[in-house]
């Protein structure tokens, strides 16, 4: 029997090598993502966090992904309002996920916040302007019932993450869009503060799904773009570690204000995108600026 060259052989082996190591490592990442997504949909124990507290959970429009859950503190009376927007690559999350409310609701739920968390409809559907409008849209329905949840709409602060962050900077820029005043918002990682810039760079693939093909729809959907002197009052937590660097766009969207004598706060972070949305809550200098932040914005 004729025996295959020594080369061949080698090669078969370190294909059979190749593949069993890629397959290896999508077995790893699908472990990985299983393991996230549960954690991401594991019950919150509402009570433990604080006892007494309730949870509602309400329709702002028609469209059954349309819905905020309310967290109440036991007692609440004229309570300052949080609102947090998740984020997902406008494409997936959830206003339950623990990435985005837990640790949020560990802090100021005892502080006397009450905690809304708020889901919009994603992509493919709409795209990032009228998932904006839809947050709008639910920020003028917290306002109206705040007080029927022992909240005052006067003492509100609108927060997002990634996604959810381009979300809250841009009504925020341009607060038409939701018609009314609030007192401040926290914007949590994005790094699409000026659409049209990263657009005409290489960008990753699903901005196309969420901003298009058209330079006037980035203008529409670019904070820095829409911002003027009328603007919510933002702080930018940005994290150092991104590569496609999001405290750049922060830096420059906060010398645009500078400009306009308006403050702007960045405050970079040495952590991962991902632990800049679930460590907010957690006892540490981060926290506290944030808090400092809110403070100043609420009059305290």
């Amino acid at each position: 029997m004729k025996h295959k060259p020594v080369w061949i052989v080698f090669a078969l082996g370190l294909m059979a090598v190749t593949a069993g190591t890629a397959q290896a490592q999508r077995a790893f990442m699908q472990k990985r993502l299983e393991a996230k997504n549960a954690e991401e949909g594991r019950p919150i124990d509402l009570q433990a966090i604080q006892p007494g507290a309730r949870k509602l959970t309400e329709s702002y429009g028609g469209d059954t992904r349309q819905a905020i859950d309310i967290y109440i503190p036991p007692h609440a009376q004229n309570a300052p309002v949080l609102v947090m927007v998740h984020g997902g690559a406008w494409m997936v999350g959830d206003k339950a996920n623990t990435g985005s409310v837990e640790n949020k609701l560990k802090h100021w739920l005892p502080k006397g916040f009450v905690v809304v968390s708020v889901n919009y409809r994603m992509l493919p559907d709409i795209m990032a302007c009228e998932q904006a409008e839809d947050v709008a849209h639910a920020l003028v329905y917290v306002q109206d019932h705040a007080a029927g949840w022992g909240g005052d709409a006067g003492k509100l602060i609108l927060m997002g993450h990634s996604a959810g962050a381009h979300i809250v900077a841009l009504i925020s820029s341009a607060p038409d869009m939701v018609g009314r005043p609030w007192a401040g918002t926290v914007v949590l990682d994005s790094a699409v503060m000026n659409v049209p810039a990263v657009m005409q760079r290489r960008h990753l693939g699903f901005y196309d799904k969420a901003f298009g093909a058209d330079p006037a729809y980035w203008r529409k959907a670019s904070p820095i773009d829409r911002w003027t002197p009328q603007a919510i009052p933002m702080m930018l937590v940005c994290s150092s570690k991104r590569p496609d660097h999001p405290c750049d766009a922060a830096n420059a969207f906060h010398d645009k204000a500078a400009k306009a004598g308006k403050p702007m706060p960045v405050f970079p972070r040495d952590l991962t995108h991902e632990e800049i949305n679930r460590t907010l809550g957690l006892p540490g200098d981060y926290t506290d600026a944030v808090d400092a932040f809110i403070g100043q914005r609420l009059g305290n």
